[in-house]
């Protein structure tokens, strides 16, 4: 069991020197700044087109947010999920509402028009599914089975369920405790696994948080340990630019593993998910010196 748990929302003890274990996302401009970010990255990039491509993904998120937003009966309920000492959105048994199909729709109806013959094709292969089928593969993607989703289809699916699941925990009426202990690996809010981590400013500033994949919570890890293992002896940081890089890979020796670490400090602009994207060159080579990511990308899956 993870040593961070969710509880109903609490006051504040206040302390200086006080670690928040757990930050909810915020929805302001959240995809808008993540598009905005993919559009600045893909000039002269390599990747542009893509870096393009996901950033009118985004906007089509963040329209989505403004003009369906969740629910407010699907926010009712979300307190009594705090009692179990799991994770209250945990994705492989929360019980979706068919809500998140119709922001998968919109996204759909939204990209469509100015898409190329290929994402039309996946496109059209989406809207042709069933509501029962598209539930069978979101399980399957949710899982990490990424076989019978195939990366195209995934992508999209991803999009909309993140969306449904960062608005849930925005929405959550919790707060965190921490104990000593380990199992920081996965998301106490949802259980999913990370994208990255980075290293903070503002309040939280000099703490490293990882940041989930799904629902984009980050919660508190310590620094030199090795977020897949835990491991503290056996970690190296890699960059492709200097040593000050704003962005390295931890690797990890122990379990063979590497995430990449972010460091806003270094590059104010700095957007996590955007920023990932647009580095995935580190990500080759410490692939080629034999360590297998331990992460989620949003914007990129096997298959």
């Amino acid at each position: 069991m993870s040593s961070i748990q969710m509880t109903p929302v609490q006051t504040p003890t206040g302390g200086v020197n006080e670690i928040v274990p757990v930050l909810l996302p915020s929805l302001k401009e959240r995809y808008s700044k993540r598009a905005a970010r993919l559009r600045q990255l893909a000039e002269g990039h390599a990747m542009g087109d893509y870096l393009g491509f996901c950033a009118q993904l985004a906007e089509a998120q963040q329209q989505l947010l403004e003009r369906m937003p969740l629910p407010q009966a699907l926010a009712a309920g979300l307190a009594d999920r705090l009692s179990s000492g799991q994770a209250p959105l945990a994705s492989a048994d929360y019980p979706r509402d068919r809500y998140w199909q119709q922001l998968l729709l919109g996204l759909i109806e939204q990209l469509y028009p100015d898409a190329n013959p290929a994402v039309r094709a996946t496109l059209d292969g989406l809207r042709g599914l069933t509501s029962e089928q598209l539930d069978h593969l979101a399980s399957k993607l949710l899982a990490a089975d990424y076989e019978p989703v195939g990366s195209g289809q995934a992508l999209f699916l991803w999009a909309a369920l993140s969306l449904y699941f960062t608005q849930l925990a925005n929405a959550l009426p919790a707060s965190a405790s921490a104990s000593l202990g380990e199992q920081r690996q996965h998301c106490p809010v949802c259980a999913s696994a990370p994208v990255a981590s980075v290293v903070m400013t503002g309040p939280q500033a000099g703490l490293r948080y990882l940041q989930c994949s799904l629902c984009e919570c980050r919660w508190h890890m310590v620094r030199v340990k090795c977020s897949n293992c835990e491991a503290t002896g056996a970690l190296d940081y890699w960059s492709l630019e200097r040593q000050d890089a704003a962005v390295k890979a931890e690797s990890c020796n122990d379990c063979h593993s590497y995430l990449k670490v972010f460091y806003p400090e270094k590059d104010r602009d700095q957007e996590l998910l955007a920023d990932d994207l647009a580095s995935l060159a580190l990500d080759a080579e410490v692939e080629r010196e034999g360590y297998g990511r331990s992460g989620v990308s949003p914007f990129l899956f096997p298959g």
